[in-house]
């Protein structure tokens, strides 16, 4: 009995181990794959397409963002930094800014350039960027602007990973340890090289 009963789980962990099971949170049954029409850092217009052919980090954020834009990719610049060079050679980071009146493109590569060689900043208009935030159940909110005309925008603070074919995989919260992320990360593309 003991016996059967042992090879029925290990027949269970056998079949456990074939499944797509990540670290962090399993996002390819419920994301759609990466698709828009945007303004790179250089001014350039770019789709979605055009970044194929590495693995793909998604973030939402703003360059005015106050802390959590800033924590997040200074935290996501220190797990890539984690990684072998070959490995961060097969990565590209996009930010994509939620607040287009004030990133522009210039204002968003000079912003990217201070996280490392594999950010890339990408601006638009607000109905771009509202298509692909929508697509994409991402949620951000302008808050009333104060005396000055400063303003805050809530958003997420994930970072959604693509492969290669701009399919999505998962998605790194801040809780998540970067043992978890950087393990991800490496295991995304040695599965796609």
């Amino acid at each position: 009995m003991v016996k059967r009963v042992f090879i029925v789980l290990a027949s269970l962990w056998l079949v456990g181990c074939g499944e797509r099971s990540w670290r962090t949170a399993e996002t390819h049954e419920i994301m759609p794959p990466l698709d828009f029409s945007l303004i790179d850092e250089d001014g350039q217009s770019v789709e979605a397409e055009d970044y194929q052919g590495k693995v793909t980090l998604v973030y939402f954020g703003y360059t005015y963002c106050p802390d959590v834009c800033p924590i997040t990719l200074a935290r996501l610049s220190g797990t890539l930094n984690r990684l072998d060079d070959d490995v961060r050679d097969d990565i590209q980071v996009l930010f994509i800014s939620v607040d287009p009146k004030r990133d522009t493109a210039e204002v968003v590569k000079r912003y990217t350039n201070a996280f490392g060689s594999e950010f890339i900043g990408i601006t638009g208009d607000l109905a771009e960027i509202d298509a692909l935030t929508n697509r994409m159940r991402v949620t951000y909110e302008y808050e009333e602007p104060n005396q000055r005309g400063d303003y805050i925008v809530t958003h997420t603070s994930a970072v959604f990973a693509f492969d290669r074919e701009g399919e999505a995989q998962f998605l790194v919260r801040d809780s998540h340890p970067i043992s978890d992320a950087v393990a991800d990360i490496k295991r995304l593309v040695a599965e796609e090289s």
